[in-house]
């Protein structure tokens, strides 16, 4: 990642960014359900999907010929955030989508001088607009997630309950360190997030006791089940809230947003 020695004020205070190097550790259903529970206490929500698999998108049900603008015009400069958002069906929740063409984002961006900026900047015209802002990042940490850290404040970490669960956690951390000396001091770690929790297997729990043990109170206590129906919700175009708001799945998300606003102080 370069780094432009420039610090600037704070991000945008109620955002969340949703990162991991690591694949396939639960950040879009992460991201996408814990919007739909923010949604479903009437807070009104946007999300920003980042990951040009654009997974988000179709997770919360946004064909792709629905996507006439997404975050790469966002990005470029061709389109306002106002101009790419589109309503869910989730009532109070909206997202800017994603597609194939946000990987060109990297490249375009990278002799650019405001480079880091570019979502910072576009964000100023819907921050009132807002409650909560989540921002699905792909799994990595180049100039995409960069943008992200940059113009939020808080970052949520998912973490799957496997062997190598800790590995690139110090790599994220120093680029978390890096982000707020060069970027955005008001970064911070807003919680860490267990996901695929197997409660029979034994190495789910031993992975438990290792993060908590490193990470103490940084630690969210609800974690993420393994659950079929979480993992069937999105080729429906939902999430699990609305898919099956009754299972194991939709119950953990649903305590993960109490948790998450009473540690904000906000019963």
């Amino acid at each position: 990642m370069s780094e432009v020695k420039q610090v600037v004020s704070p991000g945008y205070g109620g955002g969340t960014v949703v990162a991991n190097q690591k694949g396939g550790v639960g950040k879009t259903t992460t991201t996408i359900n814990l919007a739909t529970g923010l949604a479903a206490i009437e807070r009104r929500v946007l999300v920003l999907d980042l990951d040009p698999q654009g997974n988000a998108s179709t997770g919360l049900g946004i064909p792709p010929a629905q996507r006439l603008h997404t975050m790469y015009d966002v990005l470029m400069g061709a389109a306002t955030i106002g101009q790419a958002t589109i309503e869910t069906e989730v009532p109070g929740l909206s997202i800017v989508p994603s597609d194939i063409h946000l990987t060109g984002a990297e490249l375009e961006l990278v002799d650019k001088p405001d480079r880091a900026f570019r979502l910072r900047a576009a964000l100023e015209t819907v921050a009132a607009d807002y409650e909560e802002l989540l921002i699905d990042c792909p799994p990595s940490l180049g100039l995409l997630t960069l943008n992200a850290m940059t113009a939020v404040n808080n970052l949520l970490i998912p973490m799957q309950c496997e062997f190598f669960a800790l590995e690139g956690l110090s790599q994220l951390m120093t680029t978390v360190q890096r982000v707020r000396e060069n970027f955005n001091p008001g970064l911070q770690i807003q919680g860490l997030l267990l996901t695929m929790y197997d409660q029979r297997n034994r190495l789910s729990k031993e992975v438990e006791e290792d993060v908590r043990s490193h990470f103490g109170s940084k630690v969210y206590d609800t974690v993420i089940p393994r659950n079929v129906r979480v993992s069937e919700a999105p080729s429906h175009g939902k999430p699990i809230l609305l898919y099956d708001h009754r299972s194991s799945g939709a119950r953990a998300y649903m305590r993960l947003v109490n948790e998450i606003r009473k540690r904000d102080g906000v019963e």
